[in-house]
């Protein structure tokens, strides 16, 4: 009886050991490097001011389209602003504005103290159509092209290096 006793905790410890190590070199980075080059999944997020929806299907009227996903409420969103504001002058680029768990009215607050620089508006009031981009805070955007094929992501607020290489691959 002590052999299997004996045998038991081996075992149970060889596998405690073996579940450390695991998670000591499991990466844990946020990667989304694995979006790339993939087609934007099925998708159906509400119009702002609407009861239509905007799908993926709608992704392929344009030959590029930058999805943003943003909040009233979020800092780095302000931050980014003025680049989204440049991006809006350029002609081969359709801004997604996506709105995520805000509140409508502060939204607009937002946009009319900033200017508005997307050519489609939406809302994700729970933030749940946002998980099949891969979302997890915000600012994030994608840039998808007219196959509804994520060619980057960018996560955090988009700076003027980011600016410059959307504007690369766009012209």
């Amino acid at each position: 009886m002590p052999k299997i006793t004996k045998i038991t905790i081996f075992t149970v410890l060889f596998f405690i050991l073996g579940v450390f190590y695991l998670s000591l070199t499991r990466e844990t980075n946020y990667n989304t490097s694995n979006l790339i080059s993939k087609e934007v999944p099925e998708f159906k997020i509400i119009y702002f001011n609407d009861s239509n929806y905007f799908t993926n299907q709608d992704l392929k009227k344009n030959k590029y389209t930058l999805i943003n996903f943003w909040a009233s409420w979020c800092y780095p969103c302000k931050i980014e602003h003025p680049i989204l504001i440049k991006l809006s002058k350029e002609n081969k680029l359709k801004m997604v504005g996506v709105n995520f768990k805000d509140k409508s009215d502060q939204a607009l607050q937002f946009l009319d103290s900033l200017s508005n620089p997307y050519d489609i508006l939406l809302k994700d009031t729970k933030g749940k159509q946002s998980v099949n981009f891969g979302i997890y805070g915000i600012p994030e955007s994608i840039l998808v092209n007219e196959k509804s094929t994520i060619i980057k992501k960018f996560v955090g607020p988009l700076s003027i290096d980011d600016y410059r290489e959307i504007k690369k691959v766009i012209n």
